[in-house]
């Protein structure tokens, strides 16, 4: 929770505004707030209370929820063995144990 007053958005944006501007001089903070007519320990504590803040800050990242498709009721397969037998596969079948499975089916028996 929060402590103190709430942040002021306006003056979030004005310092990080300056400071953005000052890490692209090639000018020291005190020459920088100098010729900027910027109050040096504000920009001290606004700098290390902006890079505090971006430390924390909780990263976010973008999702998207989608559903997944559910079968019709009658999408199962059927596959019809050389011997005349019927094997139901279901909706949401493993395809490693199908591979397996029918391997097993493939093999001729031993005589």
């Amino acid at each position: 929770m929060a402590h103190g007053r709430p942040r002021d958005l306006r003056k979030e944006q004005y310092w990080r505004y300056w400071i953005e501007r000052w890490q692209q001089s090639d000018l020291g903070i005190r020459a920088f707030c100098e010729r900027h007519q910027l109050p040096e320990p504000r920009f001290h504590v606004w700098r290390r209370q902006l890079r505090r803040r971006d430390a924390v800050a909780p990263a976010f990242v973008p999702v998207q929820v989608v559903s997944q498709p559910q079968p019709r009721a009658g999408s199962s397969l059927e596959l019809l063995l050389a011997d005349g037998r019927c094997l139901r596969i279901p909706p949401g079948f493993d395809p490693v144990t199908l591979r397996q499975l029918l391997a097993v089916l493939e093999e001729q028996p031993s005589c």
